[in-house]
C-alpha cells in the first residue's frame, strides 16, 4: 500500500507544486539528464518523504564513488558536454540555495583556520553535487538533481576538481578545461568553500576522511599559507604535492 500524501496548508502545498515543476522543468530540457517520470510525496511525522522515478540512464557513472582514486576513460566530447551543460545550469534563475551563507560565515574560519572572506564574490546556479559518480559515461548525464541551487559562482567546478585530487593527472585536466573559472577569484573562493564543506563531512562521520590530507593541501595553496592539520594521512598530502607542484 502506497503511503498516505502529507496533509499541508495550501501555502506548503503550493510550495511542494512549484518545487515539482522546476525540478522536472525549470531546468533547461538540453541539460543531458534522465527524466524524472513520476514523484511521490509523504509524511511519518516527524519526517516528510519523497520518492521519484526517473528514466534509466544507458551508461554507467565514470566513478563508483564521489572519491576518485582512478583516472576515467573520457572522450574530448565528454568535457565539451560537460562545459556545455555547466554553462545552461548556471544560467538557470532559481530561488533554490545549495549553499548556506550562515554555514560559510561559520565553517570557513573554523575548517581553514585563519580568518577569511565568507562573502562569496559572485553566486549562480548549480547542480550542487557534481563529482565522477554522478556524471555517466561514455554518453554524458548528470545524475542526482535533489541539491541544485544558487551556490558561490565555479561551485560546480570546485566540486569535481576537490573530489579528485587524488588523482592528480584528473585534477590537472580540469584546470585545464576549466581555467575560465577555477583560475579567478570566483573559483578560488568557491574551492575554498567545497573544501571546508568537504572537510565538515569528514569531522562529522569521516566519510571524506581518504581525502582530508589532499584537501588542506589545496586550501594551503589556494591561501598562501598551511594550514593546521590533525590529519596523519600525510603520505597522502606529500604525493599530491608531488604530482602537483607543477600543475597549479
Amino acid at each position: 500500500m502506497a503511503p498516505p500524501r502529507p496533509r499541508l496548508d495550501p501555502a506548503e502545498d503550493r510550495h511542494l507544486l512549484e518545487r515539482k515543476h522546476r525540478g522536472r522543468g525549470f531546468q533547461p530540457a538540453s541539460i543531458p539528464r534522465p527524466r524524472l517520470r513520476l514523484w511521490h510525496d509523504w509524511t511519518a511525522d516527524p519526517w516528510k518523504y519523497r520518492a521519484e522515478l526517473y528514466d534509466h540512464a544507458p551508461d554507467i557513472p565514470a566513478s563508483p564513488a564521489p572519491i576518485l582514486t582512478t583516472e576515467p576513460d573520457l572522450p574530448r566530447s565528454w568535457w565539451r558536454s560537460l562545459k556545455g551543460a555547466l554553462n545552461k545550469i548556471t544560467t538557470t534563475p532559481t530561488r533554490r540555495v545549495t549553499t548556506h551563507q550562515s554555514f560559510l560565515d561559520r565553517a570557513m574560519p573554523h575548517y581553514l583556520g585563519t580568518p577569511i572572506n565568507t562573502t562569496a564574490p559572485s553566486w549562480s546556479t548549480a547542480h550542487g553535487d557534481l563529482h565522477f559518480a554522478n556524471l555517466t559515461a561514455p554518453k554524458l548525464l548528470l545524475l542526482d538533481w535533489e541539491g541544485w541551487g544558487l551556490a558561490p559562482t565555479a561551485y560546480d567546478v570546485a566540486t569535481l576538481h576537490s573530489y579528485s585530487l587524488l588523482v592528480p593527472s584528473v585534477t590537472a585536466r580540469i584546470r585545464q578545461e576549466f581555467a575560465h573559472l577555477l583560475d579567478t577569484p570566483s573559483g578560488h573562493f568557491a574551492e575554498l568553500a567545497v573544501i571546508t564543506e568537504l572537510l565538515h563531512t569528514a569531522a562529522l562521520d569521516g566519510t571524506h576522511h581518504s581525502l582530508s590530507a589532499a584537501l588542506r593541501v589545496r586550501a594551503a595553496h589556494l591561501l598562501g599559507q598551511p594550514l593546521l592539520s590533525t590529519s596523519t594521512n600525510t603520505a597522502v598530502a606529500v604525493r599530491y604535492l608531488c604530482w602537483s607542484a607543477g600543475c597549479f
